[in-house]
């Protein structure tokens, strides 16, 4: 198929696997560019081995994934680094490491031999630390801190890489819901600035409120992608959670919002 030469990032035609198992199998997506792109769909559809394929973290068995216009492969791995941020799932800090210098690790990708530690990195990592609200932490080892807070520190060390297309590997993991919500509204406000995200969730509600492009996924394909209101129906959420619901209008903000029904024995499903 033709080249999207709009889209910074984008799969063409690509299944990835794990152990020889397909799990995402002839996929082609794009991702806007200066999008809000949430991927959505039930457990173990192929949302967060979409998104590391989109990363590099994962090599396609077949088909490409291109990053600014080549083949992601094509880079050297610092390179992709200074393009495209990433915060994957249950990520496991070194022992002792504190938050400061974990965040800190953030800057890597934009020194070298000839470029040490400078005052822009402190302020990058001042700044991301203080956007999630973690400076306070900054002397704290990464292991003595509780779920939530961990998930703020890695969030960080992602904003201090300063790239501008950031994919989150369901970010609002062990966060209660104001911080799901402080979060949420940070990434937006990166967005409003001109980043391009790209994060997996499973709340359907937050995808519906923030997203400015939603891709449903379900058994390793895309079953429906677009802007919210034409992708968050009622229809296409039981087609592809499962779960018997009604989609209201949200009271904020006007989009959808997903009400599940009581006595839905494929609510579960919907994880």
């Amino acid at each position: 198929m033709p080249e999207d030469t709009s889209a910074r990032l984008l799969a063409q035609g690509v299944t990835l696997s794990y152990d020889r198992v397909e799990v995402v199998s002839d996929l082609t997506v794009s991702i806007p560019p200066g999008s809000f792109t949430v991927i959505v769909g039930p457990n173990a559809c192929g949302k967060s081995t979409l998104l590391r394929g989109l990363s590099r973290l994962l090599a396609p068995t077949s088909g490409r994934i291109v990053l600014d216009g080549a083949a992601i492969s094509s880079y050297p791995a610092k390179e992709v680094a200074r393009r495209l941020g990433l915060l994957p799932q249950s990520a496991i800090a070194p022992d002792g490491i504190t938050v400061a210098d974990l965040v800190g690790r953030g800057r890597y990708p934009h020194q070298n031999l000839l470029r040490q530690w400078s005052d822009a990195d402190a302020k990058a990592v001042d700044e991301a630390m203080a956007a999630t609200g973690t400076t306070d932490l900054r002397d704290r080892p990464v292991d003595a801190l509780s779920g939530g807070q961990r998930q703020r520190v890695w969030v960080a060390m992602a904003l201090a890489q300063e790239t501008e297309l950031l994919l989150l590997d369901e970010p609002t993991t062990y966060l209660d819901i104001a911080h799901q919500v402080e979060l949420m509204e940070l990434f937006a406000e990166l967005n409003a600035r001109g980043r391009t995200i790209v994060a997996v969730l499973h709340d359907l509600n937050h995808a519906a409120r923030y997203a400015s492009h939603i891709v449903a996924m379900r058994d390793g394909r895309i079953v429906a992608e677009g802007a919210p209101g034409d992708v968050i129906t009622s229809e296409r959420v039981e087609e592809v959670f499962g779960l018997a619901n009604v989609v209201i209008e949200d009271p904020v903000t006007g989009g959808p919002l997903v009400v599940p029904l009581r006595g839905s024995s494929s609510a579960a499903a919907s994880a």
